[in-house]
């Protein structure tokens, strides 16, 4: 545990938030911890009780209690037995193999890791079907559980240090396709909206924050439409946020379809059999191979659900063209 600490409001910090300010001073401390200090009287703004909401003056003082020890490194899933229904479906979904690398279709549905209430049931732990005569591959990145799409697994350890490398650097580009509810007012463009993380306990989600959210930026353009009812976005994220595309399109006024957390009945299309299930997809991804360090390009076909999207909106996987060529001269 830390030691109790005074500090004080600058000038440049006058009139922000109280629980902004902890954001910027103590990342590391949750919105939940922050309000049981506060109701505990433990932080104290010029020696008065305060709330999260409220907005300070510089030259204020602020009472930071002891902050608890840092958590250890997250661990890697612990493994657990593998039924062959669902070792045979982690096979299936191999895109691409050799020596360092595996690239898997992501199936929509399957969490990557492990969260509350998903007990051992999720990628993370099934690894070792994966394993193909050699060493228990790692993850790279993640994909949300909804997703579908191009997921990397590093197959030594030097070889997932390197992969996991060039998504921090960037120097991996990523491809999604979406359809969204709508179509956009611009036919292609440049979306530069921070993003933060919400308070609260309904779960994780972002929204769009020009004080204190994290740079964000996508690329996207409109492959085809119909009727102002529904489009196809190919899109490429050059940062890499929290739902940061499901906040892009929902700033777009295109929700993507199926994303009822974010867009809520908007995402949902009525009245036409079309899934409710989330329509994003991780098209393709394009990195230096690790042991090369030759351009290595995976691309992952379609999900059931979104291809029978695209066959009742009358939409062809082949009006794209290669993934990332939209976007080469950005």
């Amino acid at each position: 545990m830390s030691e109790v600490q005074t500090l004080h409001v600058t000038e440049d910090e006058a009139d922000i938030r109280l629980d902004r300010w902890f954001k910027r001073h103590f990342p590391a401390i949750g919105h939940g911890l922050l309000e049981k200090w506060l109701r505990a009287g433990n932080v104290r703004v010029d020696g008065k009780r305060a709330k999260s909401n409220q907005r300070l003056e510089a030259g204020q003082a602020i009472r930071v209690p002891p902050q608890p020890a840092a958590e250890a490194p997250p661990r890697e899933a612990k493994p657990v037995p593998v039924d062959d229904k669902t070792a045979r479906m982690l096979k299936d979904a191999v895109l691409y193999m050799d020596d360092d690398v595996i690239a898997l279709n992501k199936p929509a549905g399957l969490a990557v890791q492990g969260g509350t209430g998903m007990a051992d049931k999720h990628l993370d732990a099934w690894l070792d079907a994966l394993c193909f005569g050699a060493a228990r591959p790692k993850l790279v990145h993640r994909l949300d559980k909804d997703t579908s799409g191009v997921l990397l697994l590093g197959r030594t350890a030097n070889a997932t240090a390197k992969l996991a490398a060039a998504f921090k650097s960037r120097s991996a580009r990523k491809c999604y396709w979406a359809l969204v509810a709508g179509v956009p007012r611009y036919p292609q463009g440049r979306i530069d909206a921070p993003l933060a993380k919400l308070p609260g306990k309904a779960g994780e989600k972002v929204a769009v924050d020009k004080e204190d959210g994290k740079h964000a930026v996508t690329y996207y353009r409109v492959v085809d439409s119909t009727l102002k009812r529904a489009a196809w976005l190919e899109m490429e994220p050059r940062t890499g946020r929290t739902h940061q595309l499901r906040a892009h399109c929902l700033l777009l006024g295109t929700p993507i379809m199926g994303d009822g957390k974010y867009g809520g009945k908007e995402a949902l299309v009525e009245g036409t059999g079309v899934s409710r299930k989330l329509h994003l997809h991780a098209r393709a991804v394009r990195l230096p191979h690790p042991r090369t360090g030759k351009p290595l390009e995976v691309v992952a076909p379609l999900p059931p659900h979104i291809k029978a999207s695209f066959d009742f909106f009358g939409f062809a996987e082949g009006q794209s063209g290669p993934p990332f060529v939209s976007f080469e001269e950005e």
